[in-house]
């Protein structure tokens, strides 16, 4: 399992990493232990059950810069406002059924969220955004600009690793890249937190797969095996370029919006 997608049968999450049993003919997803459960014959899935792919990050931009999803934005806020004293944020997981319910909630509010202030556990806020941006149609690395990702975070030399970044950030999309912006000069506020306890490393373990991903959809198992250290050392390269190189995209003023 690449993508976090409910079982078939049960309903209940097939997780990252997991082995799991798909239909050559329709693609319904099913645990092992869910086999005899089996539904049939062969349909095409309801389109209630293609959790969590609800599109790419552009479907959820806003229309005037900075292009960061209001979901991303009200997160965000929500965690630096009081989850930057909790240990392992981003690392230990809020509790499944929460992170989901809260993440739909969030899509279908559109323009009036609902506020995550009665959430009581901020890793369920942690939890919504991972999810959001793990269930996107690609990731915010764009399949198309994968590679290049991997090649310049590949450079030994720090300054010309620093250079091709940037030249490489400039080509993603614009709702890409001001959302990677936004995140990037979040996570560098909790790698700061000696409360949090999420240095640069340790944050790019969590989210190289989360934002950088493979370079299609339906990646090798070898390429799966390639790409994973890679995803993180992308990620930790991008926390390393200057905060103003990424303030430059969403504004000194809009570095932390407020929804």
């Amino acid at each position: 399992v690449i993508r976090p997608e409910p079982c078939g049968a049960c309903g209940s999450c097939l997780r990252f990493g997991k082995s799991a049993l798909k239909c050559r003919r329709c693609q319904l997803l099913l645990h092992a232990k869910c086999r005899e459960r089996c539904p049939g014959p062969c349909a095409p899935r309801p389109r209630q059950h293609a959790w969590p792919r609800e599109g790419v990050l552009a479907d959820f931009a806003p229309p005037a810069p900075p292009l960061v999803p209001a979901l991303v934005v009200q997160c965000v806020t929500e965690v630096e406002m009081r989850g930057l004293t909790e240990a392992g944020l981003y690392r230990v997981p809020g509790a499944e059924p929460l992170v989901r319910e809260w993440k739909q909630r969030l899509l279908r509010g559109g323009d009036a969220l609902p506020t995550l202030g009665s959430v009581t556990d901020i890793h369920v806020v942690c939890g919504v955004l991972k999810d959001f941006l793990r269930g996107l149609k690609e990731p915010l690395v764009t399949f198309s600009l994968h590679p290049a990702f991997l090649r310049a975070a590949d450079i030994p030399d720090d300054a010309a690793c620093g250079t091709a970044l940037r030249h490489v950030v400039g080509k993603l999309p614009p709702a890409n890249r001001d959302t990677l912006a936004f995140l990037m000069l979040h996570l560098l506020r909790v790698s700061r937190s000696p409360d949090c306890r999420m240095d640069v490393l340790n944050l790019s373990r969590v989210f190289g797969p989360t934002l950088v991903g493979h370079g299609s959809a339906n990646p090798t198992p070898l390429a799966i095996m390639e790409d994973t250290p890679r995803q993180c050392k992308v990620v930790a390269r991008l926390l390393a370029l200057p905060p103003d190189f990424w303030r430059g995209f969403v504004g000194t003023e809009q570095e932390n919006l407020v929804p």
